[in-house]
Order: C-alpha cells, then sequence, then structure tokens
C-alpha cells in the first residue's frame, strides 16, 4: 500500500505592533521556497492555514474601500496593517501582510517584483460616500 508522500511546511507567527491581534500561519511549503509579491510583500494562504489567537478574528479591524470586495484588515489599537481578508473568491485566501511574521529577514524572502502603480488602474472610491472629518457623519453627495 502507497503513502502520501508527507510535504514540509512552516508554521509562524504574526500579529501586529501592540499584541492586540495575533494569529499563526502553517505554509506548505514554507516561507523560503515562496516567492512573495514585493509590491504589498503579502503571502497567500487558506483559511484553514490561518489560526487566529485569543479571539483575535473577532478583534480584528475590517475596512472596506474602491470596489467593496474585500476586507482590509488592522489592528483597531495600534493601527497596524495584517492583510487582506479575499472573502469573495472562490477558494477563501487571506493576503496576510508579511512584515507582521514575528522574525522574518525581509532581506533573506524571494521577491516577485510587482509595478501596481503602472499596472493596476488608480483606485477610487465606487462608494460615493463621503465622512465628515471631525464628526464622522457621512455627507450627502452633491448632484
Amino acid at each position: 500500500m502507497a503513502t502520501a508522500e508527507t510535504k514540509p511546511s512552516g508554521t509562524y507567527e504574526a500579529g501586529c505592533h501592540c499584541g492586540f491581534i495575533s494569529l499563526s500561519v502553517t505554509l506548505s511549503p514554507p516561507l523560503p521556497e515562496y516567492e512573495v509579491t514585493h509590491c504589498n510583500c503579502s503571502i497567500y494562504p487558506k483559511y484553514e492555514q490561518v489560526t487566529w489567537h485569543h479571539g483575535s478574528d473577532a478583534r480584528v479591524g475590517r475596512y472596506q474601500f474602491n470596489t467593496k470586495t474585500r476586507d482590509h484588515m488592522f489592528c483597531p489599537k495600534c493601527g497596524i496593517s495584517i492583510g487582506i481578508d479575499f472573502w469573495n473568491r472562490d477558494s477563501k485566501v487571506y493576503g496576510i501582510s508579511l512584515r507582521q511574521f514575528n522574525g522574518i529577514d525581509l532581506d533573506s524572502v524571494k521577491y516577485d517584483k510587482f509595478d501596481g502603480a503602472h499596472v493596476l488602474e488608480p483606485a477610487i472610491d465606487l462608494s460615493g460616500q463621503q465622512v465628515e472629518a471631525e464628526t464622522g457623519e457621512e455627507i450627502a453627495p452633491s448632484v
């Protein structure tokens, strides 16, 4: 009887600066074998590869802009970007900022350079909503 070969993997602890948000990410193959997108320094693990610690998945702040099709995740206390939740896709993945991984030497990572400034159209707010800075009240669009 043939046995399935076990693929190597690595588990990496991650989180925000203040410690309010913490998680671990298990990657197979391990991080040294990945090419990380240089434009936003993110790694794209599937939902089942991410373990949120101490209820951090419920505590993480979420914000949608532009097309309103993904959640930008951040720590609501220190403001550090955690990454993007691509919840609208068939394959559920996070775009976790590699800068949130503890103890990673960013100079040792293999990068796939992406020139988003010249490849993608500029982001615009498609909601048509504006918010008054001092009060947080929504401003009705002028017609």
